[in-house]
């Protein structure tokens, strides 16, 4: 049998035409890994067998009739879901206990589209509790690992997203992004990940942590298949007032190379202190290949950027805050039995059901949308948002897009960062672009000289030019290749 766990999308949809193997066979051999796999990783919380075969079902009659080019571009190609979107009949638990034994009663726009473009829906994904996290250690349902070295995070929050494609266990994944939580598990997993856009993709039926800065996208293995995966989710949803008509190709210019594109380099960003000199060192080495691919290298200012941490810790808690509040133990959520008066019940189960990092960013949340807090906090956060976006619509002035570190450092081990401060400081790179609204992606760029874990280089562009980040990103990719399948779960091809 192929070797579906290290195919993308064009080698699968290639062979389904040529009937070499048939869709049921797929999503055979996907289960079955997952089977074999996951309980080394733990990326799955829960599988959809029935579902899968159901579609895979679907795409087979599709083929028999001639019709498979009808069935949309994800057609026969393993998927899977981070689990706060929610996809009918499945737990949607956002990795919380608060969440444990939800059932969805509907599907989420972007799940539905991806199921719509043919895509065999293999399960839900683990993460860190209600995206609270940049390592998926905080989920109450067990840490994911990352399949590059078993001893290590995959990064957070979509830590299961980004650890199923690395492993082989998914070809497509989508995880949500609030403050990088797509872009930095791929740079620790070695894999393709985009956040597009704020606005782009459809945020209908995914659980909310901050509704103005999250956003949903993609993990692949190649850029590729992630234009064709954000082929599948962009566009205007009526459900959600805030997702755009997007009407892009995002293949259409992956093949035009990085020849008279300007990059834009960010020397704070380079010279911070925390960045770990074998991440600045690739950072570099892929802007001199840029620049030998015939792109121009050109300096800018950023000025608002450090700021960026200080406001995204003041408006992701006030909004976690107010979007956390449904979940009462009445109308959502883990209940606590044993109470007579509902606010004994209320007060027990959200201390119970939210794991610490919940309940720290719902107290923060709290305390800065109070009275005379309000106005000394959240206002200004909201101007420093206004400035930051400014600074990078004056840099695309000069630019067609940015290339920055996504992370300070590779994959740490489990343990290793137990001081929350500390842990935030992992999106140092990735917080401005989410307050800006802009796209954002990361690029595996080999592995690092001293730890000889995966590197990703950021691509960042301007608001919903998006094909700016991916062709570049394709430009790259010429010299270091699509993403591999982590080495110890390779299947032999």
């Amino acid at each position: 049998m192929a070797a579906f766990g290290a195919m993308g999308v064009r080698e699968v949809r290639a062979g389904l035409a040529a009937k070499e193997f048939s869709a049921r066979e797929v999503a055979e051999d996907a289960l079955s890994r997952i089977k074999a796999v996951d309980p080394q990783i733990h990326a799955f919380l829960e599988v959809t067998e029935e579902a899968a075969y159901a579609q895979a079902a679907k795409v087979d009659e599709a083929i028999a009739a001639g019709r498979l080019a009808e069935m949309g571009p994800l057609a026969g190609v393993p998927v899977a879901f981070k689990d706060n979107m929610n996809m009918e009949g499945t737990h949607t638990t956002c990795s919380s206990r608060m969440l444990e034994n939800y059932v969805s009663p509907y599907t989420a726009t972007c799940v539905a589209n991806t199921i719509a473009a043919g895509g065999i829906p293999l399960g839900k994904l683990n993460m860190d509790e209600f995206a609270f996290g940049s390592s998926t250690e905080s989920s109450a349902f067990g840490i994911t690992r990352n399949p590059w070295d078993l001893e290590r995070v995959p990064g957070g929050s979509s830590g299961g997203s980004a650890a199923a494609v690395a492993a082989g266990l998914a070809t497509i994944t989508l995880g949500s992004d609030t403050g990088g939580s797509i872009r930095q598990p791929g740079s620790f997993c070695g894999i393709v990940a985009v956040k597009p856009t704020y606005g782009t993709v459809s945020r209908y039926g995914v659980v909310a942590f901050g509704s103005s800065l999250d956003q949903v996208g993609p993990f692949a293995r190649s850029v590729e298949d992630a234009a064709l995966a954000l082929n599948a989710l962009a566009g205007h949803d009526p459900l959600d007032c805030t997702s755009q008509d997007i009407r892009t190709d995002f293949t259409a210019n992956l093949a035009e190379g990085a020849k008279g594109l300007k990059v834009g380099i960010v020397p704070a960003f380079m010279e911070a202190e925390g960045l770990d000199a074998e991440v600045r060192d690739k950072v570099a080495e892929a802007a001199r290949q840029l620049e030998q691919l015939g792109a121009e290298l050109v300096e800018v200012d950023l000025p608002n950027a450090q700021a960026a941490m200080s406001a995204y810790y003041v408006l992701g808690p006030c909004e976690a805050f107010s979007n956390l509040a449904r979940f009462d133990s009445v109308r959502y959520g883990y209940c606590a039995e044993g109470h007579k008066d509902l606010g004994g019940q209320y007060e027990d189960s959200r201390a119970t059901g939210f794991g610490p990092e919940a309940r720290r960013r719902i107290m923060l949340g709290s305390y800065l949308l109070s009275a005379g807090v309000y106005e000394k906090y959240y206002y200004p956060a909201q101007q420093v948002r206004t400035l930051i976006t400014q600074d990078y619509v004056r840099a695309y002035e000069k630019v067609d897009v940015i290339l920055a570190p996504v992370s300070p450092r590779t994959a740490f081990k489990f343990g290793e960062i137990s001081d929350p401060t500390t842990m935030y400081l992992s999106d140092m790179f990735t917080i401005s672009i989410n307050i800006a609204g802009n796209g954002g992606m990361n690029m595996p760029v080999g592995l690092g000289a001293e730890s000889g874990m995966p590197v990703g280089v950021q691509l960042i562009s301007p608001q919903f030019k998006d094909e700016n980040m991916l062709r570049a990103a394709a430009a790259l990719e010429t010299v270091y290749g699509p993403a591999p399948v982590a080495p110890a779960f390779c299947p032999e091809r």
